[in-house]
């Protein structure tokens, strides 16, 4: 039986005995969707009861201040309505202070009094609350002298909106004046004031304070283990957190989540286990709160396992339970793992929203995803126009930065207001990895014209554009400055830059100065760096001492041995060669492969060394064909001077041809439309003959090539090229003595041995086969040297050797 028709006048009182219960206004506590919403509305204007302020405040109330109302809709309903009454005022300015825009509730204020319509007790703490939110002073100010006015500053509610209003404000001495001025000095007050303290920083005032609460309850033990977690002295949080459990205070429900937040950013993975178990004990296991900070834990202390059965186990997850998942995996650097959740995410049909964003950026930036940031660009500009959230358009510029677009992030940056000094430190250290060293010095410059005083990350950014332009004499000025002029004391990643930066000048007397006076131990990247400079300009005796330390702080890193190793072979010293490469196979040790990846209509594709598992490889490999018989008609020669380099990252596991970073730009080529730009992702440093390869291929097909590396990025765009129809012969210093006494005057790179094995060398018009070379290990020289032997050769097999003579 349909419900009953009521038919009331708008202004008439309604009765409210009969509304209370009426079956459409029931259904409201049941309404679980906007949707479902609009049909409840529809059934209260056909039973008539639209009429009635009593049915739209309902509706309002729910509207505004439900997680499956509409704020939008609910001022639809106001505006409705000739002559709100107190009740539908007070619930406006509630939905907008708990809304995303909590100026509004200062807007509706004003309206509320323009109309005649008097505040009472209810209005005000939503009101202050959204003039705290907001930053709201002057008019917070003004809404506490009507308070007083209307003789309502003995409210409790009242009262302690006051002390927060100030506290969040930063007015401590107005907070503190309302405070001590009150009668009501209850465990409330005071834990209002005391998180007025801790928001500021001022945890001894806010521990005094705490001494002096008569009656401490879970809430004012609360207000100081958060206090200690935010000004991020975890350890002391959990502290406090046993000494109110020996004060035996039971915790409750925002305890816990707090306690498991200090366990998650100090790794306490030990006391996050014993409140998971409390969590159990107390059967709050699905209690959803818990279960997102849980997860949150375990994702940041390492156990992404854990946390991803939680995930999984929770029924019904809400917006929290995917940002704290998504959060993890990118905190953890799984950052394919993140994609594909977020993927998982936007098939579940859940909106996400500007958390979620900030934690999936970073994961974009690092696969190099640039189609997916765009999108994720799209929707904020759609969705959260005029969101002010400076985490996220940093996250932006970041990504665009990483992703190869600098265009893109400068436009972000340009447009973003009010900017932040993580924005402009995001913003220079991408100019930076670009190469635009001068853009970023003068972007610093600007910075500081604007007020922005520079921090630490600041001058990371500044020196690293200063060490990839060799800029020595402006690196000194600025690492001094840091240090003088605003009382910055470096850190290990400024030594860093500074040791990259003078080491690749060859100033290693200074370098070694500077490192001896760090205020700290130099790290495994320090010594590293260092030790690559040393193979850069040859020097074998700091190359030795800096290897010995890094050896000691890093000692299952190949990569220090290869250096070292490299060093050695340059300088000839080839016993040097044989026991350190005979040590690095002793300890079993692998050089990380070389990974390459690339966006194709918003999936990413990784290539590793020689891959040949891609679904479309046979395709792959065609153009690897078409693309060196176009490099040679273009007379590009392998520059084999990398060869001994980069044989222990790469050429130990196939030839130049089939590097990773040429799997990816083939898969591009045959994958995108013609001129469109070629975005590449690569762990390991670009070598120099996949660099010369890829100038070429980016000038013979007429495409913008953007490659990142472990180091910078790489920008290869030109004109087409001529193709060179000659052989390309490239001349080589004579070798050094070999045992049977031959050398090698000429290299010709035969366009037929690109593709084939050459089991013989013609040595002197004398076949030698790759036998003897294995069994003599002759010492050869291409203006390095390199060991032959078999497996050696076979590395070589793109190159054929035509012209050799007697010496």
């Amino acid at each position: 039986m349909p419900p009953p028709t009521l038919h009331f006048q708008p202004t008439s009182d309604p009765p409210y005995k009969l509304l209370q219960n009426h079956p459409s206004l029931t259904l409201l506590s049941t309404c679980k969707s906007f949707q479902n919403l609009k049909q409840i509305h529809s059934q209260i204007i056909k039973t008539g009861l639209h009429n009635t302020q009593f049915a739209l405040s309902k509706l309002i109330e729910f509207c505004a201040i439900s997680p499956f109302g509409n704020l939008s809709y609910a001022l639809l309903l106001f505006e409705s309505i000739e002559q709100p009454n107190q009740f539908i005022w007070n619930t406006m300015i509630r939905g907008n202070s708990l809304s995303s825009s909590p100026v509004g509730a200062i807007d509706f204020y004003v309206r509320m009094l323009l109309c005649g319509v008097e505040p009472n007790s209810y209005t005000f703490p939503f009101l202050l609350k959204s003039c705290a939110k907001v930053g709201a002073t002057q008019e917070g100010k003004q809404i506490h002298g009507h308070v007083l006015k209307l003789g309502l500053e003995s409210d409790p509610f009242v009262h302690t909106s006051l002390i927060n209003m100030y506290a969040q404000n930063g007015e401590l001495g107005y907070a503190e004046l309302v405070f001590s001025k009150s009668s009501l000095r209850d465990a409330v007050s005071f834990t209002a004031l005391i998180t007025g303290y801790t928001l500021r920083g001022c945890l001894d005032d806010a521990r005094r304070l705490f001494e002096e609460i008569p009656v401490r309850d879970a809430v004012s033990w609360n207000a100081m283990i958060a206090g200690y977690a935010q000004s991020g002295r975890f350890e002391e949080a959990l502290a406090f957190f046993q000494e109110m459990k020996r004060a035996n205070v039971a915790p409750n429900e925002s305890t816990m989540v707090t306690v498991l937040s200090a366990c998650a950013q100090s790794g306490s993975l030990e006391l996050g286990n014993w409140v998971r178990s409390w969590i159990e004990d107390h059967g709050l296991s699905s209690n959803l709160r818990l279960v997102n900070a849980l997860i949150d834990m375990y994702s940041k202390c390492g156990d992404l396992d854990k946390a991803r059965d939680l995930f999984e186990g929770i029924c019904e997850k809400d917006i929290i339970s995917w940002n704290v998942m998504i959060g993890g995996y990118s905190h953890m650097n799984s950052y394919k793992e993140a994609l594909a959740l977020f993927r998982k995410m936007q098939q579940s049909n859940v909106e996400p929203n500007d958390v979620t964003f900030v934690s999936i950026l970073p994961a974009c930036a690092y696969l190099g995803a640039l189609d997916l940031g765009k999108w994720i660009h799209a929707y904020i500009d759609k969705k959260f126009l005029g969101l002010t959230n400076t985490s996220l358009w940093t996250s932006l510029i970041d990504m665009y930065a990483k992703c190869g677009n600098i265009e893109a992030a400068k436009q972000v940056f340009a447009g973003m207001k009010p900017k932040s000094l993580g924005s402009w430190n995001a913003m220079i250290s991408g100019l930076a990895m670009h190469g635009h060293a001068n853009m970023a010095l003068e972007l610093f410059r600007q910075m500081r014209d604007e007020g922005f005083e520079p921090d630490d990350i600041t001058f990371v950014g500044v020196l690293s554009a200063c060490s990839h332009a060799g800029l020595v004499e402006l690196g000194r000025q600025c690492f001094s400055s840091m240090v003088e002029d605003y009382d910055i004391s470096p850190k290990l990643q400024h030594y860093g830059c500074m040791i990259d930066l003078l080491g690749r000048a060859g100033l290693f007397d200074e370098a070694e100065a500077l490192m001896k006076n760090m205020e700290m131990k130099p790290d495994g990247a320090i010594w590293g760096s260092l030790l690559g400079a040393c193979r850069v300009h040859g020097n074998v005796e700091l190359g030795e001492f800096a290897a010995k330390h890094l050896f000691e702080l890093e000692p299952e890193n190949p990569g220090a041995y290869v250096l070292l190793s490299n060093i050695y072979a340059t300088a000839g010293r080839w016993d040097d060669v044989a026991r350190i490469r005979t040590k690095l196979n002793d300890k079993g040790m692998k050089k990380v492969p070389g990974c390459s990846s690339i966006e194709v209509d918003s999936v990413v594709h990784e290539f590793l060394v020689g891959d040949k598992v891609h679904e479309q490889s046979q395709d792959i490999y065609k153009m690897l064909d078409e693309i060196d018989q176009l490099l040679e008609k273009a007379g590009h020669v392998p520059d084999t001077s990398e060869v001994l380099y980069d044989m222990d990252e790469e050429w130990k596991e196939g030839s130049l041809s089939h590097h990773s970073e040429k799997l990816a730009i083939a898969f591009g080529l045959i994958s995108t439309k013609p001129e469109t730009t070629i975005r590449i992702v690569k762990n390991l440093r670009v070598c120099g003959n996949c660099h010369s390869a890829i100038k070429l291929i980016s000038k013979i097909f007429n495409r913008e090539i953007i490659a990142r590396d472990r180091n910078r990025f790489h920008h290869f765009k030109d004109e087409k090229v001529h193709h060179n129809k000659e052989k390309a012969t490239a001349k080589l210093n004579p070798w050094s003595s070999l045992r049977h006494g031959l050398t090698v005057k000429d290299l010709e790179v035969d366009s037929g041995a690109t593709r084939h094995m050459r089991p013989l060398l013609m040595v002197g018009g004398v076949r030698v086969s790759s036998q003897i070379l294995d069994e003599h290990r002759s010492t050869w020289r291409l203006g390095l040297r390199v060991e032959i032997g078999l497996r050696a050769w076979k590395r070589l097999e793109c190159l054929s050797f035509k012209s050799l003579s007697h010496h």
